[in-house]
């Protein structure tokens, strides 16, 4: 039986769903990647918060032998240099880039005071599975012989995919990441059950729009076992960093947050899981004018500032 979002949702969150609708409209199939972008990036344009008094933003880019990695960090007037965090934005691997979550790194930057590094992987269809993946592993690499501070990985959507793919991927290494911080999500989790069937038409994303991101990220090559993909496709769980994972409820990938934490913690890993009630995906977006929202964005905030120390109070 589906779930009844007239109940599950109060005013606040129909409001952002409605404002978000508005600009980027559900069910579109017809629209080009192009076209897409330009509508997603007005959205996030319309949401756009400021930067808090104290932060500033310097442009930058990491060297790669192909390319350069554009990155944007953030500094607070009032720094604690603990820790420096990497953030991956979401937008299904095709969308997004360092003005679509601009004002979400300042803020982080305001709360936690750590150095924020934005980086802007390389998206898909142009550039298809692992080069995200490939960028923000780089990313890791060149913060690691840049700083001696605890490098805190964190993302929401797609991003989160890229850091907890990074996460698995360095657990072997000398230098680490201090801990991970995954926002609402896409982990590569068991389509047939949970939320994947729940809330298979929730508000603000559906399945079939999982499908479409999918397909393009991979160019419509079967890449599902692959854990830099897929990280639930890995086989073990252990030797991974402090996790923090946020999912929202009314949405298709809840289940995928439930499913790793779990896979964490029976392989002996520090792993946290909270799944916000009454709130859909991308509601990052939604933290100035949703109580439920803003709660959640402190919660984040408190996640990567305790990481970052190197502590672990859940």
């Amino acid at each position: 039986m589906a779930p009844d979002y007239s109940k599950l949702l109060d005013k606040e969150v129909w409001a952002f769903i409605e404002r978000s609708n508005g600009h980027y409209p559900p069910g579109k199939v017809d629209y080009t990647i192009e076209e897409r972008r330009a509508i997603y990036d007005r959205m996030c344009r319309e949401f756009f918060a400021g930067y808090p008094k104290g932060v500033t933003a310097e442009a930058g880019a990491i060297a790669e032998e192909s390319h350069d990695i554009p990155i944007r960090t953030y500094r607070n007037e009032e720094a604690d240099d603990a820790a420096l965090v990497l953030y991956f934005h979401g937008g299904g691997f095709m969308l997004g880039g360092l003005e679509s979550h601009d004002d979400v790194c300042a803020e982080l930057c305001k709360r936690t005071g750590y150095e924020i590094v934005a980086v802007d992987y390389r998206l898909a269809p142009e550039h298809p599975h692992p080069a995200a993946f490939d960028d923000a592993l780089a990313a890791f690499d060149w913060a690691i012989a840049t700083t001696g501070r605890n490098i805190v990985l964190c993302g929401d959507s797609a991003g989160a995919n890229l850091a907890a793919g990074v996460s698995h991927a360095t657990r072997g290494h000398r230098r680490r990441p201090a801990g991970q911080v995954l926002i609402y999500p896409t982990l590569g989790g068991d389509h047939t059950k949970g939320s994947y069937v729940m809330h298979a038409e929730a508000p603000m994303l559906t399945v079939r729009d999982m499908a479409f991101y999918d397909e393009v990220r991979t160019g419509g090559v079967d890449v599902s076992a692959d854990i830099t993909f897929a990280p639930l496709k890995d086989a073990v769980f252990a030797n991974l960093p402090p996790t923090v994972i946020v999912s929202a409820e009314c949405d298709p990938l809840s289940s995928d947050g439930q499913a790793y934490c779990e896979r964490m913690t029976a392989d002996g890993g520090r792993c946290v899981w909270f799944n916000e009630k009454g709130l859909v995906h991308g509601y990052l977006r939604a933290r100035h004018n949703v109580g439920r929202a803003r709660t959640s964005f402190t919660r984040i905030a408190e996640a990567v500032k305790v990481l970052g120390k190197g502590k672990w109070i859940y």
